[in-house]
């Protein structure tokens, strides 16, 4: 299991003091911002890159992602991470997500990540039909698509509770239409548990989309409050187990965004839970699937 710690819980650290700090717990990658105060792309100098690989480098760390989800530096009062959204009803607002992740995309290649994360969609407006919001996310996220199979990094949209894209087989709906072998999945256990889909039940489901984990507790009530695994409901050796038998060889990012205020304590409390259970994971199961499991389309009820 190779776990790496998501550097949106050091906002209130500098990119350089962030990676020196997730090295020192011990894990061997960060998921790198790309917002304020990390790595906003439309900010970002040449001299500023180098210091973060020379960063990198000291401190023998690897990118196990780019999350370009988040959007702090845009100050959108509705919400700081969903606004602007790629189905924003002024197509001159949706450019600004659609030219950020562009430039995500391609600070990802520069820095040899494997990929970015992004939104899946947006709160859908008033009067909105799934259908209309989702044409609109098709025809604004393609032109990523493109750069992402130019740059050779994966665009992978992460389902999120409450908005376009929420569930597994909206995902699959979604990227059936756009068809590119860049367009992935970056599983989030926390939000399939908060929408009823039990994450150790999709795993198998999801493997040949999944490019990327990300990994967090909730709480029974699968209200979208990302915990510490451990002090939540979810059932982690079985998703530990699932994500073994699949065969994934990828990064396991823990992302504890509301722990900004003791971001060491949380991410220690992580590693040792999640490495805990993963000694009592019978990985021998990935053998005998030799890669991601066939599967139906959707699990058994």
């Amino acid at each position: 299991m190779k776990l790496a710690f998501s550097s949106n819980a050091y906002v209130k650290c500098t990119i350089e003091e962030t990676i020196a700090r997730i090295a020192a717990m011990g894990y061997g990658a960060l998921e790198l911002l790309a917002d304020v105060p990390h790595a906003w792309p439309a900010g970002l100098l040449e001299k500023q890159k180098q210091a973060i690989r020379d960063c990198l480098a000291r401190h023998a760390m690897a990118i196990s992602n780019v999350n370009a989800f988040m959007m702090n530096a845009v100050a959108d009062p509705r919400h700081p991470y969903w606004h602007p959204s790629w189905i924003e009803p002024d197509k001159h607002y949706r450019a600004i997500r659609r030219e950020h992740t562009k430039r995500a995309l391609r600070l990802a290649a520069e820095f040899g990540a494997p990929s970015i994360q992004t939104e899946p969609g947006g709160p859908l407006e008033v009067g909105q039909s799934w259908a209309q919001a989702a044409a609109v996310f098709y025809d604004e996220i393609m032109p990523c698509v493109e750069v992402a199979e130019q740059c050779g990094v994966d665009l992978l949209i992460e389902p999120e509770p409450g908005l376009l894209i929420e569930r597994f087989q909206q995902y699959l709906e979604f990227s059936d239409r756009v068809r590119s072998p860049r367009l992935g999945l970056n599983f989030d256990i926390g939000h399939a548990y908060c929408v009823g889909e039990d994450p150790e039940k999709w795993i198998g489901v999801m493997a040949r989309h999944t490019r990327h984990y990300h990994i967090e507790d909730i709480a029974a009530t699968r209200e979208h409050r990302h915990l510490i695994p451990g002090e939540g409901a979810i059932d982690f050796a079985a998703v530990l187990r699932e994500i073994a038998r699949t065969g994934y060889q990828g990064w396991i990012t823990v992302e504890l965004y509301p722990y900004v205020d003791h971001p060491d304590a949380a991410g220690r409390k992580a590693k040792e839970f999640l490495e805990h259970v993963w000694r009592n994971v019978p990985v021998k199961t990935a053998e005998t699937h030799g890669g991601p499991s066939a599967g139906p389309d959707t699990p058994e009820a």
